[in-house]
């Protein structure tokens, strides 16, 4: 394998079942570095669990899995460090989480990019691209809608690299210095 140099943030977007994940874990594989794996997501029910079963059969072993369903921060800054490449996946299902829990999706926001100033290693993001589809009839959806579509462009301002995944081929919008 093929080894290469992460920048401090990658923001890996795509829609649901594109692929991104399986070109963000590429990504962190091919660094050399030690691999962790930040879930944000919860099994709530059968089919939650058989994707999360999924994703970890096909990581295998050689990566640290860490869980936190809400607060990414502070989990970035502990498990953040120059010997590893840490992969979230993903903050669509973070923001859910807080959305539900009813927490300012935009003090989050803040406090998200606030902690990933202060890691010590490469992160790699995953998240959904959902802001290309019809304006949402539901309000709780539209509030959604609208605070990843913030998150996504303040996160790819500051990314060293952004990669768009469709059908599983990965285009890079923002290319590493």
């Amino acid at each position: 394998m093929q080894r290469f140099a992460l920048p401090g943030l990658t923001l890996v977007l795509g829609g649901a079942r594109s692929g991104k994940s399986r070109h963000a874990e590429a990504l962190v594989e091919g660094s050399g570095l030690a691999c962790h794996y930040l879930a944000t997501g919860t099994a709530g029910d059968a089919e939650m669990a058989a994707r999360i079963a999924a994703h970890q059969a096909r990581r295998g072993t050689h990566w640290t899995l860490h869980e936190e369903p809400s607060e990414l921060a502070p989990a970035l800054e502990r498990i953040a460090a120059p010997e590893r490449a840490v992969l979230v996946d993903c903050l669509t299902l973070w923001l859910t989480n807080l959305l539900v829990a009813e927490r300012d999706l935009s003090a989050a926001t803040d406090a998200l990019l606030e902690g990933l100033q202060r890691t010590r290693g490469p992160v790699v993001l995953v998240s959904n691209e959902v802001g290309q589809g019809v304006v949402p009839i539901n309000a709780m959806a539209r509030i959604f809608v609208d605070a990843v579509g913030s998150l996504h462009q303040r996160l790819a301002a500051v990314a060293g690299r952004v990669d768009l995944v469709t059908a599983g081929l990965p285009l890079t919008l923002k290319p590493p210095r």
